[in-house]
């Protein structure tokens, strides 16, 4: 079903939003038989249950949806969204006293709850619709709802339909639906245009390797992102083991993520100038494939020893911050699926970032907050930097240890952006398990805190 709201004029049943503590109160206001009919039923008004109200015909005359506490709902996010998934199809009007953040969330949520990924299988998200309460940019929840659509198609589709070919033509498309410009280097090109790593991994592919470059905007700040688009990784030669490489069709969640964002800022109008690049790649393993103690020359100059072949969206994004950087944007962010060190550090939920600059980050994190979109910084600790200098070249793409893996490797990344304003984010792009508005799969982190903060940070 569409991820948008339903007409203002539908004839909409009212859905009460109540919370545990409320609830007593609630009910003294209602006639008899509605108390009867809720006490009967044992609702309690706990978090994300459902009850229906029943009319004089029989047929529902409304419903209720439980709020829970606010210790439990500090626990989680989206709890308008389990109602939507519990509620029968039908339009309904929200009743509730929210701040208009927290509604905001909470629309974003129902509408997220219709989500489903159904291309190989028949399937359907939540039929519920609800009109948009009084209060909250529709049309901007509507925009966040489509971009987060498109990460999750993404990220879920198997590399067997979304290989680097296919990701430059989901690019085209997002470029012809909004009026952007797109140039791709594919192939032996990435030779002749300088950018050998992003070559040396994706060359032994049977889908060339290539450099995305996407444009929009013709005024206000630069804003250059680049996302990993590894579209599948098998390790390469230092080859993963099963059970690591069955989810490594979601290591292009960094492009994925980055092109939501990136269809967020074009549809909302932003006054910017957008570049995104994207490089996309698969790191297979063939005669050709790059090989652990090789040494490569970065488009930067910089020499990077090759100590595991597994440690390559480091190297395809290292070429692509490169370029980014001569043109000397107001803002460069990365996003990429870039560690598992990422992951023990703050599990799948949360997306670390780096930044040098204080403001953005203080305005990120407040971002964070609002829409809720968890992120968490973290440090570019420089007293680091010899982990990632291993003597015979400039840098080593996987220092030994297993120390610090997620810092090393923004580290690393930072040496390719040079003196630009620059924040990496890596990112899990997965969600383990379903929650309210996350089915298992592919899910965006952290762009619509950026999103939110944009207009903070590039004044």
């Amino acid at each position: 079903m569409p991820l948008t709201f339903a007409p203002a004029d539908s004839d909409a049943l009212p859905l009460t939003l109540i919370a545990s503590d409320d609830l007593t109160g609630w009910l003294e206001g209602q006639p008899p038989q509605i108390r009867a009919w809720v006490e009967g039923a044992g609702f309690t008004a706990a978090l994300g249950k459902v009850l229906l109200l029943p009319g004089a015909d029989g047929a529902p005359a409304g419903a209720l949806a439980g709020y829970g506490t606010a210790a439990q709902r500090k626990r989680g996010r989206f709890h308008l969204a389990a109602a939507a998934a519990a509620l029968p199809g039908g339009t309904w009007a929200l009743q509730a006293e929210l701040p208009t953040d927290t509604l905001a969330e909470e629309c974003l949520g129902w509408l997220l709850a219709g989500y489903a990924f159904g291309r190989y299988h028949s399937r359907a998200g939540a039929s519920a619709r609800l009109v948009a309460p009084q209060g909250v940019d529709a049309a901007r929840i509507e925009t966040l709802a489509a971009s987060e659509a498109l990460v999750r198609d993404l990220v879920n589709t198997p590399t067997s339909d979304l290989g680097p070919q296919e990701l430059e033509q989901a690019c085209a498309e997002l470029a012809a639906t909004y009026g952007a410009s797109i140039e791709v280097t594919r192939g032996a090109d990435l030779l002749d245009r300088n950018f050998p790593m992003i070559h040396a991994v994706g060359r032994a592919s049977d889908q060339a390797p290539r450099l995305i470059d996407m444009r929009w905007g013709s005024s206000g700040p630069a804003l250059t992102l680049v996302g990993k688009g590894v579209c599948f990784d098998t390790g390469g030669l230092d080859i993963k083991p099963s059970a690591s490489m069955g989810l490594m069709k979601k290591d292009m969640g960094g492009a994925a993520n980055v092109l939501g964002l990136a269809r967020a800022i074009m549809a909302l109008n932003l006054d910017l100038r957008l570049r995104v690049l994207i490089p996309a790649v698969e790191n297979s393993i063939a005669g050709n494939a790059f090989r652990p103690g090789d040494i490569l020359t970065s488009r930067k100059g910089l020499t990077v020893e090759i100590n595991n072949t597994d440690a390559e969206g480091r190297l395809v994004l290292a070429d692509a911050l490169a370029y980014g950087a001569e043109e000397s944007p107001d803002l460069m962010i990365s996003m990429a699926t870039l560690t598992g060190a990422a992951r023990v550090a703050v599990g799948p939920d949360i997306a670390p970032f780096y930044s040098d600059d204080d403001a953005f980050a203080a305005a990120l994190s407040a971002s964070s907050a609002k829409v809720a979109d968890p992120v968490w910084r973290m440090p570019f600790w420089e007293p680091y930097e010899p982990m990632i200098e291993p003597g015979i070249a400039d840098l080593d793409n996987a220092p030994k240890g297993g120390f610090a893996g997620s810092i090393t490797a923004a580290l690393f990344l930072r040496r390719f952006a040079g003196g630009v304003n620059y924040a990496h984010f890596d990112i899990y792009a997965w969600q383990p398990s379903s929650a309210p508005a996350r089915p298992a799969g592919g899910v965006g982190q952290g762009y619509r805190a950026i999103l939110d903060a944009l207009p903070q940070v590039l004044k």
